[in-house]
């Protein structure tokens, strides 16, 4: 028997949750099979009983008598799981329930094709299967992660943020509008133009606000190929100026990242299964042994009316970087294998049993003021290779992004994503191992302090409220506030530990949510996503 009488907030949530699974289907957790689900509106909280009365459970569920029980809930709380990439346990619920986002695929996607196009998506979707299903339309989205086997909920609770970046900011950035079921258990439709704040708080907001259901993500004709160009660097000065100057033209490379390489053997024979050599005599001259370099990787989209042209556009933007010349490397892929290019690498990583391993990963925001000195000390000092990961490394203008969300992000407009991929081997005590790694990982974090870099972490992950406070600095007070107005039991993401769960609301806080319990209340929007 489920009983909840003074935790109703949670029976909210995990009802609106539950039904939307389950909607229709008559048998849960039962020996008799599903039957097929049917696409449904938004649920109500008002069907909630009748729809799970006539469920089947291997148990008893009953709404009465729940007078004496409640207290079994006083700690419940609500972890949302997406595709499983979050980290040191950030989407896990201590003693609460954990919902798996992957399973709220329904209703299908949908696509709107006129001027301003875009697409209707479950939060549980995986990003990959959007590309697929909006190339089918000509389409595809602006913004995307490095990696798409991650779920729209996942990406848009944090930023979202890749190459394409500093075009068309992160993928919040590129959001019309959202469904979410906030901490209170109310089912909101939010965007710029209703319940903004709610809009705002929820992308980038950890999940501390309200757990995305469906999203309604903009959309753009999507090219058919993609030129794909590396080159390397030796100072890191003339590298960082170049991928400063591509980022800040208005005629660019339609991507632009780049990565640390640290005493790697053999790195140029290993591009040459997938790219060609411009050069390939001097490159066969070329070691990487010993040396610290930065490689420049760029892409260009085009369409095949544009094959005439497009190699002479190309050389016409690499003339203007500084580059070795004997390491400039090229190739033509489709789209698709574009930006799925690290699912080829996990796939790897699987055949050899390398892929469930432990993944330390460390993101960082250094502002343009202190990449240098980072630079020094990290890739000079503390990293005597790159042999666990790849280190990623380039630079985006916040100038460009809107303003208003929750995302945490240095105070200067220009800074670079500088992001640690590790991966250790689980029973390595050496430097593959995951103690050497968290080791190196902190020394790189205490010499960010000791310097006073003004760095943010990008997923970040902290364990006392007090290094939160540090890390949103000033947007702490609006954060926490609006964690009293959307969540005010701290019910939602406890994993992050930002805020500690509380059995009961204050008078401020009723007061607080009364009002707003007004507006969110009142017909929010007749446009369901």
């Amino acid at each position: 028997m489920i009983n909840f009488k003074q935790n109703t907030i949670a029976l909210r949530i995990l009802t609106v949750f539950l039904v939307s699974f389950t909607i229709n289907r008559k048998n849960l957790c039962s020996n008799h099979p599903f039957f097929t689900p049917i696409k449904s509106p938004s649920v109500h909280f008002a069907t909630a009983h009748s729809s799970l009365a006539e469920m089947i459970f291997d148990g008893h569920l009953s709404f009465e008598n729940t007078e004496h029980t409640a207290k079994d809930f006083g700690e419940l709380t609500v972890g949302a799981r997406g595709h499983g990439h979050s980290l040191e346990g950030q989407a896990q619920a201590h003693r609460g329930v954990v919902i798996n986002m992957e399973s709220l695929r329904e209703p299908e996607m949908s696509f709107h094709t006129g001027i301003m196009p875009y697409v209707d998506v479950s939060a549980g979707e995986l990003w990959i299967n959007i590309l697929h299903k909006s190339l089918k339309h000509g389409l595809a989205p602006k913004s995307w992660t490095d990696y798409l086997h991650l779920t729209v909920g996942g990406t848009l609770s944090n930023a979202g943020i890749s190459g394409q970046a500093f075009e068309h900011g992160p993928q919040i950035d590129n959001v019309y509008q959202l469904q979410v079921v906030t901490g209170t258990g109310e089912v909101v439709i939010c965007s710029e133009e209703q319940h903004s704040d709610l809009f705002h708080a929820v992308l980038g907001g950890l999940g501390q606000f309200g757990i995305i259901t469906r999203a309604r993500i903009a959309l753009e004709p999507a090219p058919k190929k993609v030129k794909w160009i590396r080159a390397l660097y030796s100072d890191f000065t003339i590298f960082s100026k170049d991928q400063e100057r591509l980022i800040a033209s208005d005629n660019s490379f339609n991507y632009i990242e780049g990565f640390v390489i640290i005493n790697r053997t053999g790195l140029l024979d290993n591009w040459r299964s997938s790219f060609s050599s411009k050069d390939p005599i001097q490159a066969n001259q070329f070691t990487s042994e010993g040396r610290v370099l930065f490689c420049l990787e760029v892409a260009k989209y085009f369409n095949l009316e544009e094959s005439d042209h497009i190699d002479k556009d190309i050389d016409n933007l690499l003339s203007d970087l500084n580059y070795i010349q004997s390491t400039l490397f090229l190739s033509e892929v489709s789209y698709v294998d574009f930006l799925d290019r690290v699912h080829v690498s996990e796939l790897k990583l699987q055949e050899k049993g390398l892929w469930e391993v432990p993944h330390p990963w460390l993101n960082l925001l250094i502002p343009r003021s202190s990449v240098h000195l980072f630079a020094q000390e990290v890739f000079g000092n503390i990293l005597s290779d790159t042999s666990n990961g790849p280190v990623l490394i380039y630079p985006v203008n916040k100038s460009r992004w809107k303003n208003g969300t929750s995302m945490v992000t240095p105070a200067e407009n220009v800074f670079y994503l500088i992001a640690f991929l590790s991966s250790a081997i689980p029973s390595s005590t050496g430097k593959d191992g995951l103690e050497h790694i968290l080791t190196q990982h902190q020394r790189i974090l205490n010499f960010c302090g000791r310097s006073n870099l003004g760095i943010k972490q990008y997923l970040p992950h902290y364990r006392t409220q007090e290094e939160w406070k540090a890390h949103f600095g000033t947007f702490w007070e609006v954060f926490s506030k609006r964690k009293s107005i959307y969540d005010p039991l701290a019910i939602l993401a406890p994993g992050q530990r930002i805020f500690q769960k509380r059995r009961h609301l204050d008078n401020e806080d009723l007061k607080l949510n009364s009002s707003v319990d007004k507006g969110l209340d009142g017909n929010p929007s007749k446009d369901i996503i």
